[in-house]
């Protein structure tokens, strides 16, 4: 007797809030992989506890099918190609989809922490000091500058013009600001659109 397949699980509602963009194949752009995996970076960079963090969160979220857990979340940021052990294997936009909504759902937790080492950088710019006069912005600087260059294959192009500290430091600088837009009630939807920027067709 044939065996009935077992049922394919629906999507968890909180995906739909998530329009799927028009794209030639239902994969996650080359750039919208990029943008994802260092959010993600960032955001171990703020919390020491940021690799749990995301599991947790994707468990809590009931998207535990799209992540599926510690191995399958490293091979899916393993897509970005700026990885030291990058991924040949496609991102799909359901992953895609459940990693904006962890990363927004985690950025709401540190809103506060992401505001204070914002305005810190603004105190510091204003007065023309060093990031070392701001023991938290600094702390959370050198270890992203630490997971970025443990991480990336220094021989890629996209990586190579984050070559010094001065620009590491820029781009961590960026993906606080972008952590902080998307802690807001419509942000997944604002990260997911400004992933898909000039790739939809």
């Amino acid at each position: 007797m044939p065996v009935d397949s077992p049922p394919v699980s629906p999507s968890p509602l909180i995906l739909e809030s998530l329009p799927t963009p028009d794209l030639p194949a239902d994969e996650c752009p080359r750039r919208a992989r990029m943008q994802i995996d260092l959010m993600l970076l960032a955001i171990e960079a703020l919390d020491l506890g940021g690799g749990e963090a995301m599991l947790s969160t994707a468990r809590e979220l009931a998207l535990d099918q799209q992540v599926k857990g510690r191995v399958h979340l490293w091979l899916l940021r393993s897509t970005n190609p700026m990885r030291r052990y990058s991924q040949r294997r496609p991102m799909d936009l359901e992953e895609a989809k459940a990693l904006v909504i962890i990363i927004c759902n985690l950025s709401r937790r540190l809103t506060v922490l992401v505001r204070q080492l914002l305005l810190g950088h603004q105190q510091l710019v204003g007065k023309q000091l060093s990031y070392d006069h701001h023991f938290r912005l600094a702390d959370y600087l050198t270890r992203f500058r630490s997971h970025f260059r443990a991480r990336m294959n220094p021989r890629r192009s996209g990586v190579i013009a984050y070559s010094t500290d001065e620009k590491l430091d820029e781009l961590a600088i960026q993906l606080l600001e972008k952590l902080l837009l998307c802690s807001g009630v419509l942000g997944a939807q604002r990260l997911w659109t400004s992933l898909f920027d000039g790739e939809v067709v």
